[in-house]
């Protein structure tokens, strides 16, 4: 019996059994599958390794059987297999989104492989132009530093960074020569890459698509090169590039790589687009416990299942029995989110904050005491309108942003007492009011127990005198 499926019994045992609404089931159940994060894998025999990986792949190309079989000839010829993930510094901030990858390269570490992660210093200049309609604003060296100095530290709750490598293609891409680069690229048909849909879109439509982009590919490929890659991780936005990469790893005399290609999660608006940082609907894998848990617990239920086979350990069986517990009624669907929530806060923060996110949201939105919320931000000056306010607690960037809260009723006095609570809505025109005014109007003498709630942020108001 391997590790991994002794603890799929155990949690079975518990999924089967316990009452997934009370705190005590549930941390029984986190700490078996956050367990499960870091369990040593390499008691699995390459083809139960390969079957693990391809059980969540969108793509595996050549095969399953093609990587049991590379996985099998890399300990033939007494060499590390090497599985690699990379990641452009277009942003400061890494995302859930970014996890699924993530969480797969980590497997191939826990099997015993030796895992590189690589940023994309180099590659962040000319920008991936996977699936946009434009090209990216032109970064500077200083962005792109500024940008990735904290990947690592964000990355980190997913590998070993001491067993792992952390590069910069800057590292060797800065020292390849044009007439490499020519060697290269005269054996690649421009055609190849024009038959890209979303170029072929661009270019029909008028707009502009760079010799930088259609090199793109080319240049990511270079670091496969690099590291005589034996799999790449992505995305399957990512698909056509990684291909490339097989490409060019062929014209320069290595075995092309074995590409593994995840689906992309949906953001957590429900719109059904992808989590992306540019449409705001993604989660920072910085992001606190709480607020990791608040927005999971966001998410429509339709994602609930797509989220725990993209972000959690979980196996089918296990997701089977948990789906047969709530068509028969005996697993409400809100507690099945609360544990999905607790199963992502725990990846990042450990179990004890995750039970205590739980906690803190089920004071917030279902007991609704406010009071017994601890650390709560602090309106500073009630003086103020309520639009500075909200920006200066980091609620909202601009007035806009608050404008579009209080239309859609996320903009709320809160009244506590001991009689319970009152929530008063407050409109975009109120929001340009000072919230003393407000309180003096809406809520007379009372001066304790009031708060502002911005959609499903929360600040308490200190006594207004």
């Amino acid at each position: 019996m391997t590790f991994l499926s002794q603890s799929v019994a155990q949690a079975t045992a518990l999924l089967e059994r316990a009452d997934l609404a009370t705190d005590t089931a549930v941390r029984d159940l986190l700490d078996v599958t956050t367990r499960r994060r870091s369990l040593d894998l390499s008691d699995l025999a390459p083809t139960d390794q390969a079957t693990l990986i391809a059980q969540r792949s969108q793509q595996l190309q050549p095969s399953a059987e093609a990587l049991a079989e590379r996985i099998v000839a890399a300990g033939t010829r007494g060499r590390p297999f090497v599985a690699k993930f990379g990641i452009d510094p277009t942003g400061a901030e890494v995302h859930l989104g970014h996890a699924v990858p993530m969480l797969i390269l980590s497997r191939f570490q826990r099997m015993g492989h030796q895992v590189v992660f690589i940023v994309g210093n180099v590659t962040a200049k000319i920008g991936d132009p996977s699936g946009r309609s434009d090209e990216r604003p032109r970064l500077t060296d200083d962005d792109i530093a500024r940008n990735l100095a904290t990947y690592r530290d964000q990355v980190t709750p997913f590998f070993d960074f001491t067993r792992a490598e952390f590069r910069q293609n800057g590292d060797w891409l800065s020292a390849i020569t044009l007439p490499e680069i020519i060697e290269i690229t005269a054996q690649i048909p421009v055609s190849i890459p024009l038959q890209r849909e979303d170029f072929r879109t661009r270019l029909d439509l008028g707009q502009g698509l760079s010799l930088a982009e259609l090199l793109y590919s080319v240049v990511m490929a270079l670091d496969s090169v690099e590291i005589n890659c034996d799999l790449e991780v992505g995305g399957i936005d990512q698909f056509l590039n990684m291909q490339m990469c097989r490409r060019v790893m062929d014209i320069r005399g290595q075995v092309p790589e074995v590409v593994v290609a995840t689906s992309l999660i949906e953001g957590t608006d429900g719109t059904g687009a992808k989590m992306s940082k540019s449409k705001g609907n993604y989660v920072p894998v910085a992001a606190t416990a709480g607020e990791i848990f608040g927005k999971m617990m966001s998410i429509p239920d339709r994602l609930v299942e797509p989220y725990f086979r993209a972000l959690s350990e979980w196996r089918d069986g296990e997701l089977t029995v948990v789906r047969d517990r709530v068509a028969a009624a005996t697993l409400h669907p809100v507690d099945l989110k609360k544990v999905l929530a607790g199963e992502v806060a725990a990846a990042i923060h450990g179990v004890d904050a995750a039970m205590k996110a739980r906690e803190e949201f089920a004071a917030q939105f279902s007991r609704r005491a406010f009071s017994d919320l601890q650390d709560l931000p602090a309106v500073g000056d009630p003086g103020q309108t309520v639009v500075d306010i909200v920006k200066a607690l980091g609620f909202a960037k601009s007035n806009g942003d608050v404008r579009r809260v209080a239309e859609q009723n996320g903009l709320r006095l809160v009244i506590e007492s001991g009689a319970g609570q009152e929530q008063l809505p407050l409109t975009a025109d109120e929001a340009r009011e000072p919230l003393a005014a407000l309180i003096k109007d809406k809520v007379g003498d009372q001066t304790t127990g009031l708060y502002l709630k911005v959609g499903r942020k929360l600040a308490h108001i200190n006594p207004v005198t």
